[in-house]
């Protein structure tokens, strides 16, 4: 059986993984904690940490989980690089698994994008559009930049100077080395992205569309029950998957 703290329960994907764990008798949730809680109280009870708080929380979240050598699964999105440089630190420490989004079907479309763009070449122009709920604090979505770095690294392009976030006015024509990123919010959609890449005559699109939250918590169960009992490092879930292998 793993143990698991939720931290970050009272928010809606913390809310889900407390519904999925309980109907799974292999896990047990030893601790439901917020922003504001001690997670020091509760940490000692469990085998990982599940974190869906918040990026300011996350580095904190990582030296607690570290200074106790637990496990951690991290959820939330929006860090800085600072915060990001932080939390890799701590996995020489302790193993944790790092995904922008723990749906089975995203990182298969992770994976389907970084050989879409291998195989297709410069040809294609590449562009990500994501929509999600009108509540959704960060844009664009972690996801969407995952997606981002995932065709950058295939181009053999540096995203920092590929990325461009939606476009307005005179903007010129569009360079070869630009992967174009949009963000749309409105009403309750829980997630969709989709990675365009067109060329002269032809267009190929890759879709994922969630229709709930339950699709993420089984993904980061999954993920805490994979990670407890590996080596310090930091992973992914294409890593849980087997899509790729560890370092």
């Amino acid at each position: 059986m793993t143990k698991i703290v939720i931290f970050g329960a009272k928010g809606r994907m913390g809310q889900a993984i407390s519904a999925c764990a309980a109907r799974d008798p292999s896990f047990q949730i030893v601790g439901r904690i917020d922003l504001g809680d001690n997670l020091n109280s509760v940490i000692g009870l469990c085998d990982v940490v599940i974190d869906f708080s918040s990026h300011n929380a996350t580095v904190g979240v990582a030296e607690c989980c570290a200074s106790h050598q637990k496990a951690l699964v991290i959820g939330t999105t929006g860090h800085t690089e600072a915060e990001r440089k932080k939390v890799a630190d701590y996995s020489a420490m302790i193993p944790i698994v790092w995904s922008a989004n723990y749906s089975t079907g995203v990182n298969v479309l992770l994976w389907l994008t970084k050989r879409a763009v291998e195989t297709l070449g410069p040809d294609f122009d590449v562009e990500i559009v994501e929509m999600h709920h009108r509540m959704k604090k960060d844009s664009p979505s972690g996801t969407a930049m995952s997606l981002a770095r995932a065709a950058a690294e295939a181009r053999g392009l540096d995203l920092n100077a590929a990325a461009k976030y939606g476009r307005e006015g005179i903007t010129g024509e569009r360079s070869r080395n630009e992967i174009g990123i949009l963000a749309v919010r409105g009403g309750d959609v829980v997630g969709e992205h989709t990675v365009i890449c067109a060329s002269d005559g032809e267009r190929v699109e890759l879709t994922h569309k969630a229709s709930n939250r339950e699709i993420f918590a089984r993904g980061a169960l999954r993920a805490a029950r994979w990670v407890v009992g590996r080596p310090a490092g930091l992973y992914t879930m294409q890593h849980v998957l087997g899509l790729e292998k560890p370092a």
